[in-house]
C-alpha cells in the first residue's frame, strides 16, 4: 500500500486532535473529489514499518484523540490487507485511541460477503477494530460545507461499536 500524506495534529477529520493517514488507491472516482491524486494506487510513498512506527509515535501524546484513515479509499481490498494489522496494532498498543475510517463504500456493501469489490476476509476485523465509519461516496450535487466531518449529505457517520453490539445500524451523535 502507498500513502499520499500523513497529517499530525489534524482537527478536520474526526473529533479532537488526530493523526490522519491518506492512503493511495481508489476506484470510486467521485466527481469533485478533493484528493484526486490519491486515486492512483501507486501515488505517494510506500507504507513501511518505519511509517507505521512514526504514526504510532504521533498518537502517543495524551492530547491526541486518535487516528483517521482516509484517502483514496482505505477499504479497497488491497489496502485492507495492510490496514487490518495496522489498526490491530494501534488497538493493542494504544487502546484508548479512537479510529475513524472514511470510505466511499456503504456499511451494507462492506458487510455483504458476496460483494468482492470491498468485502474480504479482512473486512470484519477492520470493522471490529474501528470506532467510526464515515460511509458513502462524495456526491458533488449533495455537497454541504456546513456538515461536520463529511462533505456531502448522503454520507453517514456510523458508530461502529454500537452498530456491531446492537446489530442495527446506529448513526453517531456527530451525524447531525
Amino acid at each position: 500500500m502507498n500513502y499520499g500524506e500523513i497529517k499530525t495534529t489534524d482537527i478536520a477529520n474526526g473529533v479532537g486532535v488526530r493523526t490522519s493517514l491518506f492512503v493511495s488507491g481508489c476506484t470510486h472516482h467521485c466527481e469533485g473529489c478533493f484528493n484526486e491524486e490519491t486515486w492512483d494506487f501507486n501515488f505517494g510513498k510506500p507504507f513501511t514499518k518505519e511509517v507505521e512506527d512514526e504514526i504510532i509515535d504521533s498518537l502517543r501524546p495524551d492530547y491526541v484523540s486518535g487516528l483517521t484513515i482516509l484517502g483514496g479509499e482505505p477499504m479497497e481490498i488491497v489496502n485492507q490487507k495492510v490496514i487490518s494489522p495496522f489498526i490491530k496494532r494501534i488497538k493493542d498498543e494504544l487502546p484508548g485511541k479512537s479510529i475513524w475510517i472514511y470510505s466511499g463504500y456503504l456499511w451494507e456493501e462492506l458487510n455483504d460477503t458476496n460483494n468482492k469489490r470491498c468485502h474480504s476476509e479482512d473486512t470484519p476485523e477492520i470493522l471490529k477494530n474501528i470506532d467510526v465509519l464515515v460511509d458513502g461516496e462524495f456526491k458533488l450535487d449533495l455537497k454541504d460545507i456546513s456538515l461536520k466531518f463529511r462533505g456531502s449529505s448522503n454520507q453517514r457517520i456510523i458508530d461502529v461499536k454500537k452498530t456491531l453490539t446492537s446489530g442495527k445500524l446506529t448513526l453517531s451523535e456527530f451525524n447531525e
